[in-house]
């Protein structure tokens, strides 16, 4: 098979990419850069912005022959200027889908994200079904959810996405550096009552199933136009697996705390005062933060199994023991 990643020098994007090549397939990699590293792993790097109006014409020559398309490439920062997410979510999506179906590839196996059907409230145990929100709380979980919508809605292309919850694991450039670093300085802070229960993905899990799905993924399969959560095995009390990696790291477990409702009346007056002032650097705390933070977003898994045979073959304790040491 050949196959082309976007966004495959990325942390979810070399995972695919490793595994690709790992099974045979020959594998393009479409990227801002040039990617030594994958090159040597026997991947074919082409160099397109993909936010780049003129993308088009390097897209066109790298769709060339493919036979599936994972886009993985996003701006996933819970800060910044919508006009940026768009570019990069929407545009880009927009951009690739359509240079795909140009070029003849038969199917897109679009990487989404489970904040695509995060409102205001807790999610325990929700399906597929659960609606998009009217309001979103960031950038970036509205314009994941506009790209989402705009792929699936296709019938020129077979299209599927995977809504992987809180990827960890090996080379994580965001999550676990981030709570570790906050750690250290002393400016993690307990929010809400700790109680509140997470869906979360170690990030060979979610390599795998979106390998899964494009092998299951075809004109007729019942995968055609569907999203699908994935997570592991169960959910996990979130401040509890926190304090699991942060002292993991060496860190003393957390004793600061703070309620959810002072937290997110602190978090507005910052994203008030930063839009106001023009500062682009993110802030102590967002309101996306916030709410990821303090409420439960657990999902049912049972479709992604039944569809394609997902299941998460790397459990919680393997892929801490993998992670941290």
């Amino acid at each position: 098979m050949i196959a082309l990643v976007t966004g495959g020098n990325g942390f979810v994007g070399r995972y695919i990419v490793e595994m690709l090549l790992a099974r045979g397939d020959r594998v393009r990699v479409v990227g801002r850069k040039p990617y030594p590293e994958l090159e040597a792993l026997g991947a074919q790097c082409i160099q397109v912005d993909l936010s780049n109006p003129d993308a088009g014409v390097g897209l066109g020559r790298a769709m060339a022959g493919v036979e599936v398309v994972f886009h993985v490439a996003a701006k996933a920062d819970i800060w910044g200027q919508f006009d940026d997410f768009y570019r990069n979510n929407v545009t880009a999506t927009q951009r690739v889908v359509r240079a795909a179906v140009r070029a003849g590839v038969p199917k897109l196996v679009y990487t989404s994200s489970p904040s695509v059907a995060i409102g205001m409230q807790d999610l325990e145990g929700a399906d597929e079904t659960t609606p998009y929100p009217e309001h979103f709380l960031a950038h970036y979980p509205h314009t994941k959810s506009l790209a989402e919508r705009f792929i699936l809605a296709r019938s020129d292309i077979a299209t599927t996405a995977i809504r992987p919850h809180l990827i960890w694991g090996p080379r994580d450039p965001h999550i676990f550096p981030r709570l570790i670093a906050r750690a250290r300085k002393g400016r993690l802070v307990r929010i809400g009552d700790g109680t509140n229960r997470a869906d979360i993905t170690y990030v060979e899990n979610v390599a795998e199933a979106h390998i899964r799905a494009a092998d299951a993924l075809g004109q007729t399969s019942p995968l055609r136009g569907r999203a699908y959560f994935i997570g592991q095995e169960q959910p996990v009390n979130l401040w509890e697996f926190i304090d699991r990696v942060i002292t993991s790291a060496g860190c003393a477990p957390l004793r600061r705390q703070i309620s959810a409702q002072t937290a997110m009346r602190l978090a507005t007056l910052f994203e008030m005062a930063y839009t106001r002032l023009g500062i682009t650097r993110e802030p102590p705390l967002t309101r996306m933060m916030v709410h990821q933070m303090s409420c439960s977003h657990w999902f049912d898994h049972s479709a992604a199994q039944r569809d394609f045979g997902y299941g998460p073959r790397i459990t919680i304790e393997e892929g801490l023991r993998r992670t941290m040491g």
